[in-house]
């Protein structure tokens, strides 16, 4: 029987105080990977790019400009975007204050096509 996987903080995390780093689901028999983003730059946010499966982003703190395809989107915190697979897509920070989202990708490892 397979056996339940506990992962501290300190094997995901980038930093020690606020939600940022990622968890690849491959390594624990999981089939989903995690990027935690945050920023409290505005504007900031990941360049344009696109993976072979759906990236679910959750918006949690803050507002973003989405770029998915050719459309744009205003999400605040509590709104999901959802980017098809091989649909380029990029986000930035909108402000005032820090960005933070959990981005979901339907894949056990991260395959990304950096586009810019």
């Amino acid at each position: 029987m397979a056996r339940p996987h506990l992962i501290n903080r300190d094997q995901w995390a980038a930093r020690p105080d606020v939600w940022q780093g990622e968890f690849e689901g491959g390594h624990y028999g999981a089939g989903v990977s995690v990027i935690f983003y945050t920023t409290d730059r505005i504007g900031g946010g990941p360049k344009l790019h696109r993976h072979p499966y759906p990236e679910t982003f959750i918006v949690r703190t803050g507002r973003a400009l989405f770029t998915v395809g050719d459309e744009t989107i205003e999400a605040e915190a509590g709104q999901i975007v959802v980017a098809p697979a091989n649909v380029p897509h990029k986000f930035a920070n909108l402000g005032p204050g820090r960005l933070e989202t959990t981005d979901l990708h339907a894949s056990d490892a991260f395959s990304t096509e950096w586009l810019e």
